[in-house]
C-alpha cells in the first residue's frame, strides 16, 4: 500500500491535472459505464503484449537464431502487420496509449514516472491513471465482456486509483509496479488487490558480480538463481482463466514482462541454446548472467511456448473460431542486461532501439489471428498504432465511444471488408527525467512515400536540434537525412509537432523542462 507521503504526492499530481483542465476528473473523462450488452456470439479477444521485443526477434519477421514456431504458426494462420507502431518507446507511456486510445501528445502518462524503489517495501508503482479514465477494459466491460489483465501493468501501484481493478478490469494477476517486473523471479505478484506470494527469496536484480570472482564459472551465479518463474505463472493463470470463462465473452490482456532485463529464465530452458557467450556482470547495472544470449533467446521461446499452449487450449475448448488474438510488443528492443541486439538482429533493418523514436524503437512485430475472419497467411502494410486498438475493439464489440481518442479503427483491415480510413500523420513524444526530450512524426505522402521527421531537445540546454527528415519508402532504415532537400516537408513536420500536443500537467513532460530548470526558450508547449 502507498504510505501517506506517496498518497499525498499522487493526489497532488492528479489534482493539478484536474485544475489545468486535462480531460476533467469530475466528469470522468466521458468514461463508458458498464452495461449488460453481452451476446453469445460476441468474439473473445486476447491481446498479448510482450516487453522490449524488437521487430526482428521472432521468426515471422526473419529471426533465424531464436525459435518461435508458435508465433510463426500464428502468422501463417493470420495477418502480419509490417507498419504497426507502439504508443511510445518506453513502457508506461506506450501502455497508457494502448489503454486510453490517445497518443503521447494528449495522453495522461507521457513518461516513466516512478514512485518508490525496487524493494518490496518501496513498491509504489508509477504515476497512476486518473479515476474515471476510459480504458480498453471499461470499453470491453461496457460491451458485456468479462475483462482480465494477466501480466505487467505499470499504470498505478498498490493502493492507488490506477490499480487495474479500478480501471475496468474484473480480474488482475501479475506485476502492478513495472519496477518489480525487472525481476522474473520476484517474491510476489498481485491477485486483484492482494499480495500473491511466490516461492522466491528477494533478489536485487541491479547488481554486479563481486570483485575477484570468475565470470565464466557457473558457481559464480548460484546466488542469483531462483525457482518460481513469474512468466510461467502468467501463462498458467491465462490458461486457467480461459477455461473458467469459456462460456461467456472475455477480453484477456496478457502482458508478459519478458524479454525485458534482467535476463532470467529456467536453467534447463537456457540450456537449449548454445551460443558463443561473453558473460555479463562485471560492473553491470542488471543481474549478472553467464549466458546472456542464450538467456534472452530462452525468454522469448518461453513466451512462444505459452502462446502455443493458449492456442491449443482454444481449439480444445472449441473457442478457436470465435477468438481474436493480437500479438505485439510495447517498444523496441533494449541492450540492457547484456542483451546482444546486433547478434540477433533484433530491430531488423531499422535504426534505433528502446528510448529512440527512430523506427527500431517504435515499429512493432504485430500479428492478428481469427480463423475464418482474419485473412490467413497474409501481410498488410496498413499504417496503424497502439492508439488505434481501442477504437478497433470498440468497433468490433459494437460500442459507441463517448471519449475522444487519437485512433482510427483498423477493423476493415482485420476483416478484409469495407474501406479502411488512413492516418494523415502519426505523432510521438518521449521524455526523460533528466530533461532530454524528443519528438517524431510520420506524414502520409502517397506520391513520394511517407516521411518521418525527428527532433531532439538535449538535456541541460536551451537548444533544439534541427529536424531530421527521412523518406520511409526509399530509406526505411533512416540512414539518409534529406531535410535540406525538402524544406516544405520540414516546415509541415514542425507544424505538426507543435499542433499535435497539449501541455502536460507534469513539468518534466514538457519541452521547456531541461533537467531541474525551465528553459527560457521553451517551445511546443501548447
Amino acid at each position: 500500500m502507498l504510505n501517506n507521503v506517496q498518497q499525498s504526492l499522487v493526489a497532488s499530481l492528479v489534482s493539478a491535472a484536474c485544475l489545468i483542465g486535462l480531460s476533467g476528473c469530475a466528469t470522468q473523462q466521458g468514461a463508458d459505464q458498464p452495461t449488460a450488452q453481452a451476446t453469445s456470439n460476441k468474439p473473445n479477444v486476447i491481446y498479448i503484449i510482450v516487453d522490449d521485443m524488437g521487430i526482428g526477434d521472432i521468426e515471422p519477421y526473419g529471426q533465424e537464431k531464436i525459435r518461435t514456431p508458435n508465433l510463426q504458426q500464428l502468422a501463417d494462420e493470420g495477418l502480419t502487420f509490417t507498419q504497426h507502431y507502439a504508443g511510445n518507446t518506453v513502457c508506461a507511456p506506450s501502455r497508457a496509449s494502448l489503454m486510453t486510445g490517445l497518443h503521447s501528445g494528449h495522453s495522461q502518462i507521457r513518461g516513466n514516472y516512478e514512485l518508490g524503489d525496487f524493494t518490496d517495501e518501496g513498491e509504489f508503482g508509477q504515476l497512476p491513471l486518473k479515476p474515471g479514465t476510459t480504458t480498453l477494459a471499461t470499453v470491453m466491460k461496457q460491451a458485456g465482456y468479462h475483462t482480465a489483465l494477466i501480466g505487467k501493468w505499470g499504470l498505478g501501484g498498490p493502493g492507488s486509483y490506477g490499480m487495474p481493478t479500478k480501471q475496468g478490469f474484473d480480474y488482475f494477476f501479475g506485476y502492478m509496479d513495472q519496477k518489480q517486473a525487472h525481476n522474473h523471479y520476484p517474491t510476489h505478484l498481485w491477485r486483484n488487490e492482494e499480495w500473491f506470494a511466490l516461492d522466491n527469496e528477494w533478489l536485487d536484480v541491479h547488481q554486479a558480480l563481486p570483485a575477484g570472482v570468475d565470470p565464466h564459472d557457473p558457481k559464480s551465479y548460484q546466488a542469483y538463481l531462483r525457482e518460481d518463474f513469474a512468466q510461467e505463472r502468467l501463462t498458467q493463470d491465462a490458461l486457467r482463466y480461459v477455461k473458467e470463462h469459456k462460456d461467456q465473452p472475455f477480453f484477456l490482456y496478457l502482458a508478459y514482462a519478458a524479454p525485458h532485463a534482467a535476463l532470467q529464465a529456467p536453467e534447463d530452458e537456457i540450456d537449449q541454446y548454445e551460443f558463443e557467450e561473453t558473460p555479463y556482470g562485471v560492473d553491470s547495472k542488471y543481474l549478472p548472467q553467464r549466458r546472456p544470449r542464450a538467456a534472452r533467446a530462452a525468454m522469448i521461446t518461453h513466451i512462444d511456448k505459452g502462446i502455443g499452449q493458449l492456442t491449443a487450449l482454444l481449439k480444445e475448448l472449441d473457442l478457436d473460431d470465435n477468438t481474436l488474438i493480437i500479438f505485439t510488443s510495447d517498444n523496441g528492443p533494449s541492450p540492457e542486461g547484456g542483451a546482444d541486439l546486433e547478434f540477433f538482429d533484433s530491430n531488423g533493418q531499422f535504426r534505433g532501439v528502446k528510448r529512440d523514436l527512430y523506427e527500431g524503437g517504435i515499429r512493432m512485430p504485430t500479428i492478428a489471428r481469427w480463423p475464418g475472419k482474419v485473412a490467413q497467411g497474409q501481410r498488410t502494410d496498413h499504417v496503424s498504432a497502439f492508439w488505434d486498438v481501442l477504437p478497433t475493439l470498440a468497433d468490433l464489440a459494437n460500442v459507441e465511444l463517448s471519449a475522444k481518442t487519437s485512433g482510427i479503427s483498423f477493423l476493415p483491415t482485420l476483416m478484409g471488408q469495407g474501406e479502411q480510413p488512413q492516418h494523415q500523420s502519426l505523432y510521438w513524444e518521449f521524455h526523460r527525467p533528466n530533461g532530454f526530450h524528443s519528438q517524431a512524426v510520420r506524414i502520409k505522402d502517397e506520391q513520394h512515400g511517407d516521411w518521418k521527421a525527428v527532433r531532439f531537445y538535449p538535456k541541460n540546454s536551451d537548444k533544439v536540434t534541427a529536424i531530421e527528415l527521412y523518406n520511409l519508402k526509399d530509406d526505411p532504415s533512416e540512414s539518409n537525412n534529406v531535410a535540406s532537400q525538402y524544406p516544405k516537408i520540414v516546415k509541415q513536420a514542425a507544424r505538426l509537432m507543435d499542433q499535435s500536443r497539449t501541455r502536460s500537467f507534469m513539468d518534466e513532460w514538457n519541452f521547456d523542462f531541461r533537467g531541474n530548470k525551465v528553459s527560457s526558450k521553451g517551445t511546443n508547449n501548447k
